[in-house]
């Protein structure tokens, strides 16, 4: 029985079908708790569909089916194109095929002054319903979106990012960009996430942090104007009111904390930055109450 089905299957096949399986598994793994599923679902049904008119030979059914199914598969590049965009991004930075939870498992790092500074700014405009967009940048480049902005490469301070913020601010309607623990730039337009019928109504504020984060692998620290809450956005999705400035902090420093390949690279890159960064928010630490 083995040399007879060693006649048909051969190790290229199996291999094949192990091939295919994985990256099926990653497929669904990118696509998961996305509105593609339910475009997914929804072509499996037509298809579904088309197989049933087929073999109760339905003919006027079964062709308007496949014209269905054609105009689909013409359209699945445009209707996918931000699972498409992401996941060649992943690729493109080596984190499609890295197992999932691997940076929740990396031991604590210091305690960075520049998520500290981050989050007390968060609170203090929160407390005085001042409306603000701060996106952390990972391994995902965001030169373009800061060239949409004004170029400022200066170190994190309360001071600073509440000026920016203040209403009557030329940057106070646009994103602040921290990168490698330096505020790279201000007043910088984001990507508006489409939103579906279903899902709730959100403020341009919102739209922008959720549109940046379904393209990126950026944090986005939002405070709304009209609520005061705090929420991040990542991957998609928001996550719920954060009402404590210790566990906003807690929650950046998780989500930021690069991964474990990564880790040391970035340190060697980034000790001069972080130097400075330290130095500055001692010194404003004492200075900073709230907003004048």
């Amino acid at each position: 029985m083995l040399s007879t089905l060693s006649q048909y299957v051969r190790i290229s096949d199996l291999i094949d079908i192990a091939a295919t399986s994985v990256l099926i598994y990653y497929v669904l793994l990118l696509i998961r708790g996305t509105r593609a599923v339910q475009i997914l679902i929804g072509i499996l049904v037509l298809l579904g569909l088309l197989g049933v008119s087929n073999l109760l030979h339905l003919y006027l059914l079964g062709t308007i089916l496949r014209v269905l199914v054609v105009g689909a598969a013409v359209t699945i590049a445009i209707v996918f194109q931000p699972e498409l965009r992401r996941a060649l991004e992943r690729i493109g930075r080596g984190g499609l095929f890295r197992i999932y939870g691997d940076e929740d498992e990396s031991p604590a790092r210091p305690e960075d002054r520049t998520i500290v500074a981050l989050a007390r700014t968060a609170f203090l405009l929160s407390r005085n319903r001042v409306g603000g967009l701060i996106v952390i940048e990972q391994q995902s480049g965001l030169k373009e979106i800061c060239e949409t902005g004004t170029m400022l490469r200066a170190l994190p301070s309360e001071e600073l990012l509440l000026a920016v913020f203040m209403p009557h601010s030329p940057l106070h309607d646009g994103a602040v960009i921290v990168r490698e623990g330096l505020i790279e730039a201000a007043g910088c337009f984001l990507p508006l996430a489409e939103l579906s019928l279903t899902r709730t109504r959100l403020g341009t504020r919102h739209r922008a942090a959720l549109g940046l984060s379904e393209q990126t692998d950026a944090v986005i620290l939002v405070i709304s104007e009209e609520t005061g809450a705090i929420t991040i956005a990542r991957e998609g999705k928001f996550s719920r009111p954060v009402d404590e400035e210790q566990r906003l902090v807690k929650m950046l420093l998780a989500v930021t904390r690069p991964p474990r390949r990564l880790r040391g690279r970035r340190e060697d890159v980034r000790p001069q930055a972080r130097a400075r960064t330290h130095g500055q928010a001692d010194a404003s630490d004492s200075r900073v109450a709230g907003i004048p």
